[in-house]
């Protein structure tokens, strides 16, 4: 997530945009918050503890299938290219892409977590000194301006299912957006949860440790530095469920008691009980994916199953 030439804060996301999201989400009849905002360096931190989860079966899974994909990803690239990873994380997974794909000459993560992003590809530029590795601290839910060598083929990487955290709509504006961003003839590699049994969905979001739970709650302390804002965490409780109908994890935090949190001046009542909605994880069919990518300019050439179909890694090419 970062190394030496960072484009800086002027692609993140400014101040007053991110009051203005929190301020209209807590306004609505189901009051919301954008799920990006649960990673700062502590809540990025904290996901990488749940990718260790026994119960968190996305990561493991993907990981157990990244090695054979990268070889088949391999035997199709001829010429250099530039990997894109949106939303990059600890960028445990690009390293497997780094040491199977010869022809990957640069590397640009982008992530909203500065600092993180700068330490983390600090740490890969040493691990893979013949990589350019050029990362861009930035909303990818927005346009970004990648400033890549015009000569190199863009091939798009988005493990990890963070697809499913997106509506339907917002994951088919995501995915022409994302288009736009990598350029003509250009591939995207994206990690897809599949549709499975509730229980094993309830225990994935929901572990033992308790570690989503910090999670979840942590976004409340990163707005109450990012805004001024006074949620107090003891007064919230996390909650995550499977909605069937919606085919879609749902995580909220529960307000325990009647109460009034103020933002920057402005005042929000909660009756006890009530929540706010802060992440959606949709699991998707082969097919209902295969449309998804369809209407948003993209055509699925290649797709592996992985962990007797627990998880799902789709190739995309953008369609003239």
């Amino acid at each position: 997530m970062h190394s030496q030439n960072t484009l800086h804060a002027d692609q993140s996301l400014p101040a007053d945009a991110v009051l203005s999201e929190v301020l209209d989400g807590l306004s609505q009849q189901q009051k919301s918050l954008p799920s990006k905002y649960f990673y700062d360096t502590e809540g990025s931190e904290l996901f990488d503890q749940i990718c260790e989860l026994d119960e968190y079966y996305p990561y493991r899974t993907e990981i157990a299938m990244l090695p054979s994909i990268a070889q088949d990803v391999s035997h199709m690239l001829n010429e250099p290219c530039n990997i894109v990873e949106f939303g990059a994380g600890s960028l445990a997974k690009i390293r497997i892409l780094l040491k199977h794909v010869d022809s990957i000459s640069r590397f640009t993560p982008i992530d909203i977590a500065g600092d993180f992003l700068r330490r983390e590809a600090d740490t890969l530029q040493k691990e893979f000194p013949h990589v350019e590795v050029y990362p861009v601290e930035a909303d990818f839910t927005r346009p970004v301006e990648l400033n890549t060598n015009a000569s190199l083929k863009n091939i798009g990487f988005f493990p990890g299912s963070t697809i499913g955290n997106f509506t339907t709509e917002a994951a088919q504006a995501f995915l022409t957006q994302a288009r736009e961003t990598l350029g003509n003839g250009s591939l995207l590699l994206i990690g897809v949860d599949t549709k499975k049994p509730p229980a094993m969905l309830h225990k994935a979001y929901n572990d033992q440790r308790g570690i989503t739970r910090k999670f979840n709650l942590n976004m409340l302390a990163h707005l109450n530095r990012e805004t001024g804002a006074d949620f107090d965490l003891d007064k919230f409780e996390h909650y995550a469920f499977y909605n069937p109908e919606k085919g879609r994890i749902e995580m909220h935090l529960i307000s325990q008691t009647e109460q009034t949190v103020t933002v920057a001046g402005n005042a929000f009542e909660f009756r006890e009980g009530e929540s706010i909605h802060t992440e959606n994880s949709h699991k998707y069919t082969q097919q209902e994916f295969k449309q998804l990518a369809s209407n948003s300019g993209w055509r699925s050439t290649r797709h592996w199953m992985g962990g007797q179909q627990l998880f799902s890694v789709h190739l995309l090419q953008a369609m003239d």
